[in-house]
């Protein structure tokens, strides 16, 4: 073999000579482009201002839900004994009518009477003073007005000398528990009383006052003398005397 036939190039190599250098791959290069790397940062971005605000929700639901059981937990322990309390008005409301039902002239001519009596007004001063203890106030309405969210009329009296609305009479006593309505207060409400007047103050300006419906005075209605046809001011009527336009005046008011 020559070294001409050792020279010659094979088919294959031959075409891949004559591709340009446009049309051959460039070698891959390890670093990414800026526009892709700008657009993660600003999903980084987005994303840790999506977890800091949840975290922000969770934290303010929680606080909120603290303070929702801390008010739970403290309404708990202000008005778990209401029931009880309840009860304990029943008893005392009983000692009231027993002390009530004696008077004064039998408790004088009844020592044992008097001592029975004093005995159970010191056990009402006790119970009084341990239900104070635990909050629980008396409410005594007497005189005032009638309050929808304390009391409860049970019937009314005929009172002129009250005004209307005025608690007259106090069936039962009502009480509180924490400045909470533990028994509303049965009582009897006055009606029919008198009523604050209300006082207008004047107007100068009469017509003013009345509006504009008001009907003026008849001298602001005199209708003027009707107009003569033919001359009227030279002294010759058509029907009447000189002077006297178309022989007629209207002065109906």
């Amino acid at each position: 073999m020559t070294k001409e036939e050792d020279q010659i190039p094979a088919d294959g190599e031959e075409d891949k000579a004559l591709e340009p250098a446009a049309e051959r791959p460039e070698p891959a290069s390890d670093e990414a482009p800026e526009p892709a790397g700008e657009e993660a940062e600003a999903d980084y971005q987005a994303l840790a201002n999506e977890l800091n605000d949840k975290l922000l929700r969770a934290v303010a639901e929680l606080e909120n839900y603290r303070r929702r059981a801390e008010k739970e937990r403290q309404d708990t322990a202000k008005f778990a004994i209401a029931g009880f309390a309840r009860d304990c008005l029943t008893v005392l409301d009983n000692l009231r009518r027993g002390l009530d039902s004696v008077s004064a002239e039998e408790r004088d001519g009844n020592p044992a009477l008097a001592a029975l009596a004093a005995g159970m007004e010191l056990t009402e001063r006790e119970l009084i003073a341990t239900l104070e203890r635990h909050g629980i106030e008396k409410l005594d309405p007497l005189g005032a007005p009638f309050d929808y969210d304390r009391h409860q009329a049970m019937f009314e009296v005929d009172d002129k000398s009250r005004p209307a609305g005025t608690v007259v009479e106090v069936v039962q006593p009502g009480y509180l528990l924490n400045q909470r309505l533990l028994r509303p207060a049965m009582v009897g409400v006055a009606k029919g009383g008198a009523k604050p007047k209300t006082v207008q103050a004047p107007i100068a300006n009469e017509d003013l006052a009345a509006g504009p419906n008001k009907v003026p005075d008849k001298a602001a209605h005199v209708k003027p003398a009707r107009q003569a046809r033919d001359g009227a001011g030279e002294g010759a009527g058509t029907d009447g005397g000189p002077g006297e336009p178309d022989g007629h005046v209207d002065t109906k008011a």
